[in-house]
């Protein structure tokens, strides 16, 4: 006996109907995109559009050349996807947007699109908040191999340097002026290495900080008050404070100290701009932002987000991956070790900082930890 087709065909068997190519990736938890020979955005699923917090009809109105920072590593990353025609993927690229208060370290996953020429599918997948930090580790090493490098050069450097500059003292009054200028020099040039020591002996200091309620806005404003009245005269502050911003757990002093050289170094910046010279002091509290620490089962909670933006020509290209390393400078009498010590005050503090360069627009991003309220004490902020 033979049985109906539709009987001979187990009901599993039968196809379903097809799954369009678009609700496949709309449906993907990484953001995708698919772009035109311009980077013109013709498709974004759910979510790209969390991603970039705009929604699709807003995205394809832009190009991805207008949501990213000029010169970010993705937009060339694209270009060789068209030239070669092959599938590219790139581990750790940072992508810098004026839609994010941080850079974010992404994987990225790029390819043709065989059917449309020109076009590339693009998936980038967002690295958790404790690989963005990574480099801080890497910071806070740098400065340890200072501390280790200021404990020995403290005694093996400074106490010579004793010796040499007494010794030029005592041989000064019997020379001739020719040669007591000579004597005065290695004294001025001693004194400059010993003062260059000292310096690095600040990297040496372990001992835990001792803590109190801060309250930013008064760091921010003793700096500023600082920067007007010496080396930031004539730049034009601009404040952009959260009233209502808790205390932060800290030392005043090193706080100070911390955001003083940034603050310095965007006036100096600044002052090299064709432009007015301008530096914008923000403050906002983001309740969101919580870090799993590497080597910790611990959730570090850092909701405290203070910027200092300045307008001058940007961070070389050729620095960046090293700003925060001691002894990189490209100012003529500098040491250095500017950066260096801010990341370790801050590091000290249980903060990281980050920072986003371009021409005109250079922004150091500091994350705070806030003061934890004991039971039935009211906020500092309120």
């Amino acid at each position: 006996m033979t049985l109906p087709a539709e009987s001979r065909t187990p009901k599993s068997a039968v196809p379903d109907k097809p799954i369009e190519l678009d609700l496949l990736l709309y449906a993907l938890p990484y953001p995708i995109f698919v772009l035109a020979e311009t980077n013109r955005i013709v498709f974004a699923n759910a979510a790209a559009e969390a991603f970039l917090s705009s929604s699709v009809a807003v995205l394809k109105r832009q190009t991805l050349d207008e949501l990213l920072a000029f010169g970010c590593p993705l937009l060339q990353l694209l270009d060789q996807v068209r030239r070669s025609g092959a599938t590219v993927n790139e581990y750790g690229v940072e992508m810098h947007s004026p839609k994010f208060l941080i850079p974010k370290l992404v994987d990225v996953h790029a390819g043709p699109f065989p059917e449309r020429a020109g076009h590339v599918l693009l998936m980038v997948q967002q690295r958790n908040m404790a690989q963005m930090i990574e480099r801080q580790f890497t910071h806070r090493a740098a400065a340890r191999t200072v501390s280790g490098m200021a404990a020995v050069l403290a005694h093996e450097i400074k106490n010579p340097l004793s010796g040499i500059r007494g010794a030029a003292q005592l041989l000064e009054p019997a020379l001739s002026d020719d040669d007591r200028a000579l004597a005065q020099l290695i004294c001025a040039e001693t004194d400059r290495i010993r003062n260059l020591v000292d310096r690095m002996e600040v990297f040496g200091d372990e001992r835990p900080l001792a803590k109190e309620p801060v309250n930013i806005h008064d760091v921010l404003n003793h700096v500023r008050r600082l920067a007007e009245t010496g080396f930031a005269r004539g730049i034009r502050f601009v404040e952009d404070y959260d009233p209502s911003l808790p205390f932060v757990p800290g030392n005043r002093d090193k706080l100070v100290q911390a955001f003083l050289n940034l603050v310095k170094n965007a006036a100096e910046a600044a002052g090299d701009s064709a432009d007015h010279g301008r530096i914008v002091l923000t403050t906002k509290f983001r309740p969101g932002v919580r870090l799993s620490v590497p080597g910790s089962n611990s959730r570090v909670s850092l909701p405290l987000l203070i910027q200092v933006e300045d307008n001058g020509n940007g961070v070389a290209e050729h620095l960046r991956p090293h700003l925060f390393d001691p002894f990189v400078t490209t100012k003529h009498n500098g040491t250095g070790l500017g950066l260096a010590l801010v990341a370790k005050i801050i590091g000290d503090h249980g903060g990281i900082i980050e920072y986003d360069s371009e021409p005109r627009r250079t922004v150091f991003r500091v994350l705070l930890p806030m003061q934890e309220k004991k039971r039935g004490e009211q906020d500092p902020g309120e």
